[in-house]
């Protein structure tokens, strides 16, 4: 094809787009395209909500949305919001009449120990009534919780921020950490050895921690400036939280027949923006141990990062499997794993307000901390760390701007700083009592103690099995146990429980309840079943929500379709607690 006839045939096009086009105004043709690229932008959000939340969700979000704005109907369902929430607080309003909002004029002085122990007394019997909650056996006045009691007071002035200065703790919070990791594989040529980590607060920050130093190193690593974490339903709630303060995006999805991690639909979630997938060790609400092998073989080939969440089973796995219980893989000796958190103040027997949050290497755990600021001296008060303001420094404009306005970048004047955790000051009363607990027990108390919560736990399920109204759901591997029925309202029977004393958690998906046994409740396991008997006797003969009861809440929080309504119940319940 020669060059004369390419340009004949181009000509021939351009006469024949310059004869069309003619027949339509300059201006027209100059805001076609700009209105074409809106319209694409509006079927790319909707697209992009489409592909997050699914036709049925979108569907309903549009129709409420619209809904709203019928005159009335948002101060009609505003109004029906607010009585539920009065509902639930209705409780505690009551109790917070005369608490007092201000400094007294004089101080009571050593006298402020009687009024304490008056208002401990008003504290409901909780001793072998709550799931999970107090997981130390015995009374508060001996034993384990009197040891652990004196280690916190010995320590209670103290803060490991001061390393220099308390150098007791630091050493208490190093052991403690090294004793955790190697109950989770660090011993094992697998881990890498160089297994590290340190205290929190508890597992939610213990979790957080994980998910903002995953989301930085695999920056580092890759690049990732928008990052994702895909995590099974059945995972706990702190990873929302995580994703809200950390900014990345969170992808929810649905567990498989046996209620845990689809691994399949998990893969079909990750992407280039992938920087986190998540595994328990066992799920909370149900106790049944999401599949960590197939995880850590899923993210070794994607280059990503495994949490593994153990704040329940940290402290119980590892004697359960010395034990003989058949315990699947879990830990940092599954390739793959990348963090993992774990609570010592649930089964480690520590104190409440001490966790153990572990990373594979320090490559990983380097990203946890945030080291002194270089701050641009400005009313903007802009804020760079020391390697991002190295790398913006050196762009053109930026330096020209700084050069313009003689702006300064300078270190926080209090000189240099580093927080290992999100809290900066932290209590070391609770590390040593974490130590304490640990070097008391030692691994025979803790193989003592599994042996005593896992036999108690199949005696519980034994005796749930045996009441034909109830079924366990799913096939719990540790020591938490959650109780259907498809014969009478399992909320209605939770009632009944709490009337009973009972302290039990109500579940979503499938509806129901559940029991986190810990030592609390050896001696009381067959009480618990009888009333767990007269209970559902009860509501079967007498079907119906009883008076101050929530199973009706529960229910319709189920029943609710649009998910956005049920979290601003729960945000505006949240909000007049205090």
């Amino acid at each position: 094809m020669d060059y004369a006839y390419m340009n004949s045939l181009w000509l021939r096009l351009r006469t024949q787009a310059n004869s069309y086009l003619s027949q339509y105004e300059p201006l027209v043709l100059v805001l076609a395209p700009l209105f074409a690229l809106f319209v694409a932008s509006i079927l790319q959000s909707l697209v992009r909500v489409l592909h997050e939340k699914g036709l049925k969700a979108t569907v309903l979000t549009l129709f409420m949305n619209t809904i709203k704005l019928v005159p009335g109907v948002k101060s009609y369902i505003d109004a029906e919001k607010q009585k539920v929430v009065d509902k639930l607080n209705s409780g505690g309003k009551s109790k917070r009449d005369g608490w007092r909002t201000e400094l007294p004029g004089e101080g009571v002085g050593a006298g402020v120990i009687d009024k304490m122990k008056d208002e401990k007394r008003k504290d409901v019997a909780w001793q072998g009534k709550c799931s999970g909650t107090v997981y130390i056996g015995g009374s508060e006045s001996e034993g384990h919780f009197s040891l652990i009691n004196e280690a916190c007071s010995m320590f209670a002035h103290t803060n490991p921020l001061h390393l220099d200065v308390f150098q007791s703790v630091v050493r208490f919070e190093a052991e403690v950490v090294a004793m955790t990791a190697a109950l989770l594989g660090s011993k094992e040529k697998f881990s890498g050895g160089q297994i590290c980590g340190n205290m929190t607060s508890g597992g939610t920050e213990s979790i957080l921690l994980a998910v903002k130093s995953s989301r930085d190193y695999m920056k580092a690593k890759k690049g990732i400036t928008r990052p994702e974490m895909i995590i099974p339903e059945s995972a706990h709630s702190a990873y929302d939280k995580a994703a809200q303060y950390f900014n990345i995006k969170l992808w929810r999805v649905p567990v498989n027949k046996e209620l845990q991690a689809d691994v399949k639909a998990i893969k079909r979630y990750i992407n280039r923006n992938t920087v986190l997938i998540v595994g328990s060790a066992p799920g909370f609400p149900h106790g049944i141990i999401d599949p960590i092998e197939e995880l850590g073989e899923l993210a070794s080939t994607y280059g990503i990062c495994l949490h593994v969440d153990l704040c329940l089973g940290g402290f119980v796995l590892p004697f359960a499997r010395k034990l003989g219980y058949p315990i699947p893989p879990f830990d940092f000796s599954v390739k793959g794993v990348t963090s993992a958190s774990v609570d010592v103040h649930k089964y480690g027997l520590a104190p409440k307000g001490t966790s153990v949050v572990l990373y594979r290497n320090h490559d990983i755990r380097k990203h946890q901390f945030v080291a002194g600021k270089l701050l641009c001296s400005n009313s903007d008060f802009m804020v760079f760390d020391f390697k991002s303001a190295n790398k913006f420094i050196l762009v053109l404009p930026f330096f020209l701007t700084l050069k313009e306005t003689n702006k300064k970048l300078t270190e926080w004047s209090g000189g240099l700083y580093v927080s290992p955790t999100i809290a900066g000051s932290r209590p070391g009363g609770l590390i040593a009592g974490a130590w304490a607990a640990m070097m008391s027990l030692g691994e025979k108390g803790y193989l003592e103690n599994t042996k005593q919560i896992m036999d108690v736990s199949k005696r519980i399920q034994k005796g749930i099995k045996e009441i034909p109204e109830l079924f366990i759901v799913g096939r719990p591997d540790m020591t938490i146990i959650a109780i259907g029925s498809d014969i009478v309202d399992i909320f209605e029977v939770n009632d009944i429980m709490t009337s009973k004393g009972w302290h039990l958690n109500a579940l979503q998906r499938p509806n129901s309840i559940h029991i986190c046994v810990t030592l609390q409740h050896v001696p009381v396991a067959e009480h618990f079943l009888g009333d767990l008997r007269e209970s559902v006797k009860k509501v079967k003969e007498n079907p119906g929500p009883i008076s101050g009861g929530l199973a009706p809440i529960y229910g319709a929080a189920g029943r609710i379709p649009d998910r956005a309504m049920v979290q601003d119940l729960l945000v505006n319940y949240m909000d007049g607690a205090c």
